[in-house]
């Protein structure tokens, strides 16, 4: 009778065991930028451990930075998609015109700069007026990059006029229309190339966040960085975003479903937001004070009112595909001006 008892517990064990097997989940997660950038060591491999601890071991991430899987950046959101990855962390900026209402966001001089100052609107943001641009994936999170400012090779930029025949990269179609009314001529491409790009003299320097330079080593080719006034909105920002298989997280058991749930929407903005102004400031802070180029009052509001038509031509552009792009503007300047 013992033998028997044993061997039905044996058996129940290893029952269980394997429940839990067939019960457990290996996220591949795929994003554009080196294993040892700050989004992957600061925010997303401390995500999946805290899913992983959450669940005992029943949600894992397998990552895969640097487009190990393949493609290019523009590809990643389709990825995720079409389950190629299970999770992705991307710009929806760089797959051009398949998330078209948050390109409001991006618009010139639009949000502050900050993580936790700009993300707090993107998310209130995509609540109201873009949730429609995600239909078809799980949404994680959805934030900015902190703001974007001008870092150039050789040449300070203090007034509009100095921007005139700078060849600058752009990180998407609005960051490029912002260049062109600034007088500059944009060049897009994804952070990885932007380094090389720039010591070859192929341009002459970035529009881009600090929080890329020491991850992109764009400080390495840069002598100059532009310092907006106190308060003022950041000339450009690229919205940033996590986002799942919906597939993938619909097969997978509730109360997993329920810790990612946990972990995400504005919990895990929030992570991005802090660890983005803590890599903003170490990148400033490590910058010689000679590099560092203080645009006057004046002259950044020349830059604002070179810029002024880039939101009328937005809103006329994106309303000729049926969606009305100046409640869209309206609606990003109205969650705006509370922090000005």
């Amino acid at each position: 009778m013992r033998t028997l008892k044993l061997v039905a517990l044996a058996v129940s064990i290893s029952a269980a065991a394997a429940a839990q097997a067939a019960d457990s989940y290996t996220l591949k997660v795929a994003h554009f930028l080196p294993s040892t950038s700050n989004a992957q060591v600061n925010i997303i491999e401390p995500w999946c451990e805290q899913l992983r601890q959450e669940s005992n071991d029943r949600i894992k991430c397998q990552l895969y930075p640097s487009m190990q899987l393949g493609g290019t950046p523009a590809k990643l959101a389709d990825m995720a998609r079409n389950g190629v990855a299970d999770i992705v962390w991307t710009a929806p900026a760089y797959s051009a015109g398949k998330f078209p209402r948050v390109e409001a966001l991006e618009l010139p001089f639009m949000l502050p700069y900050g993580g936790k100052a700009g993300n707090e609107l993107i998310w209130s943001f995509y609540e109201q007026y873009a949730k429609d641009d995600f239909k078809g994936y799980k949404m994680l999170s959805l934030f900015g990059d902190g703001g974007m400012d001008l870092h150039v090779r050789g040449k300070q930029v203090k007034t509009l006029a100095d921007l005139s025949g700078l060849k600058l990269r752009a990180s998407s179609r609005t960051a490029a229309k912002t260049l062109e009314a600034l007088g500059a001529t944009p060049v897009s491409m994804p952070p990885a190339q932007m380094t090389e790009a720039i010591s070859k003299g192929v341009v002459d320097g970035a529009l881009a966040s600090w929080e890329v330079v020491p991850a992109t080593k764009l400080n390495e080719v840069t002598q100059y960085h532009s310092v907006a006034p106190e308060g003022q909105h950041a000339i450009g920002y690229t919205v940033l975003t996590m986002l799942m298989n919906q597939k993938k997280f619909d097969s997978m058991p509730k109360d997993l479903q329920e810790i990612i749930d946990r972990n995400s929407g504005k919990a895990l903005s929030e992570r991005f937001a802090t660890a983005w102004d803590k890599a903003m400031d170490d990148a400033r802070k490590a910058t010689p004070a000679e590099g560092m180029v203080a645009i006057d009052a004046a002259n950044y509001k020349a830059m604002q009112d070179a810029a002024a038509g880039v939101a009328d031509a937005w809103a006329k552009e994106i309303s000729e595909k049926g969606i009305d792009g100046k409640a869209l503007v309206e609606g990003a300047r109205t969650l705006s001006s509370a922090t000005r």
